[in-house]
């Protein structure tokens, strides 16, 4: 039975694994996306008695970091971060941090995202946008400007510690660590910056999650098989 218990454990993190990474697929299009990743760590019970069992455990995830593709994509109010940052922005639920640059006015002037957030400057206020703009400049910090006349600079911050941020939904992070701004922020303006997820590595790895799920699923029913079959025999 401790072979089928450790087993039922690796299956659990199994299952945790092809859920995320399905996810990571499903998203590989999605502007801004962070690929998740899930970390493996051994736990060891203790049976009063018996051997210690150690199990595999598969619950803490991982963000991956990396610099996604830069898209030019001519829009005016499209946004890309090159190298380290993350634009701010206000949510219901407070403050929080993206990668995901596809920006437009909204009816009160405010830079908001696809789902009406509000994009925040260097300060943590609103960037505004007249309604009369016909067209805007952007310096390489994200300074807006009109006609030369500056409107305010998007703001792009950093945490000390990136291990530490919290995902919510795709492209959203909570940060629980210290926010900061980044000293000379990157920001290309007329870009998006595609999703980091590798399809081609996910969809591998998704096959072979499923192959060692079935491997695992196979050798249980096999034990169980096991298990009766020494049942019924001390039954006669």
């Amino acid at each position: 039975m401790d072979t089928a218990y450790v087993t039922l454990s690796r299956q659990s993190g199994l299952m945790n694994e092809m859920r995320l990474v399905a996810n990571n697929i499903a998203n590989a299009n999605t502007t801004g996306y962070r690929a998740q990743g899930l970390v493996f760590s051994e736990f060891v019970q203790d049976i009063p008695g018996n051997p210690s069992l150690s199990m595999s455990r598969a619950e803490a995830r991982n963000t991956s970091q990396q610099q996604g593709l830069l898209t030019e994509t001519g829009g005016q109010f499209d946004f890309a971060i090159e190298g380290d940052g993350f634009f701010m922005v206000e949510t219901e639920s407070g403050n929080r941090l993206t990668r995901a640059g596809a920006f437009s006015p909204s009816a009160e002037g405010d830079l908001v995202t696809m789902d009406g957030h509000r994009v925040l400057d260097v300060n943590g206020a609103p960037v505004f946008i007249p309604p009369d703009a016909a067209s805007i400049d952007v310096g390489s910090d994200g300074t807006l400007s009109i006609e030369g006349q500056p409107l305010g600079q998007i703001g792009v911050y950093r945490v000390a510690d990136p291990s530490t941020l919290v995902r919510e939904g795709s492209t959203h992070f909570r940060a629980e660590d210290e926010i900061e701004p980044v000293e000379s922020p990157v920001v290309v303006h007329r870009f998006l910056e595609g999703s980091n997820v590798n399809a081609v590595h996910q969809v591998t790895r998704l096959v072979e999650i499923q192959r060692a799920y079935e491997l695992g699923q196979s050798f249980l029913e096999t034990e169980d098989e096991r298990v009766r079959g020494a049942l019924k025999a001390l039954m006669r």
